[in-house]
């Protein structure tokens, strides 16, 4: 009887250990999430997570061009609406800036918010949708690259 007792304590043993174990990879292999972006018009908001971010460090030129054609997020809007922008405070520490298709648009910024007319945003679009990127950048250097679609809707 004394058997069973100790071969059902080891085996609990075992089972705790090895949950243990699998705890501590699975934590290890999670990579810490970037800051978050925000966009909202009307009542729709959507966030995005980084499609670049290299630890709060600089990005590769090489890379940032590939970066800012990453697709995003996709939210609705008409010209006259109000696009809010905004940006974890990790971000607005350094400072941001929106590019729209790869072209800067709004000056760097160092508050969590901006408002801008969507219209604004949509006004060079060769079609019904523009890329919106919000750059993170510290020391004239893009730390990070969060990518969105407006899309003009009716």
């Amino acid at each position: 009887m004394t058997a069973a007792f100790f071969r059902g304590r080891r085996r609990r043993a075992a089972a705790a250990a090895g949950a243990v174990t699998f705890g501590l990879v699975a934590l290890s292999a999670c990579d810490k999430p970037t800051p978050l972006a925000t966009l909202t018009v009307g009542s729709t908001t959507v966030q995005s997570e980084a499609a670049c971010y290299n630890g709060g460090d600089a990005i590769d030129q090489d890379e940032l061009g590939d970066c800012l054609k990453k697709s995003g997020k996709t939210i609705k809007a008409t010209a006259d609406d109000k696009l809010h922008i905004g940006v974890d405070p990790k971000i607005a520490d350094n400072s941001w800036t929106v590019f729209v298709d790869g072209q800067p648009m709004l000056g760097q910024n160092t508050k969590t918010y901006k408002t801008v007319q969507a219209g604004y945003l949509m006004q060079n679009a060769k079609g019904d949708e523009v890329k919106v990127s919000i750059v993170e950048v510290g020391d004239r250097k893009a730390l990070g690259i969060w990518n969105f679609t407006l899309k003009t809707s009716s």
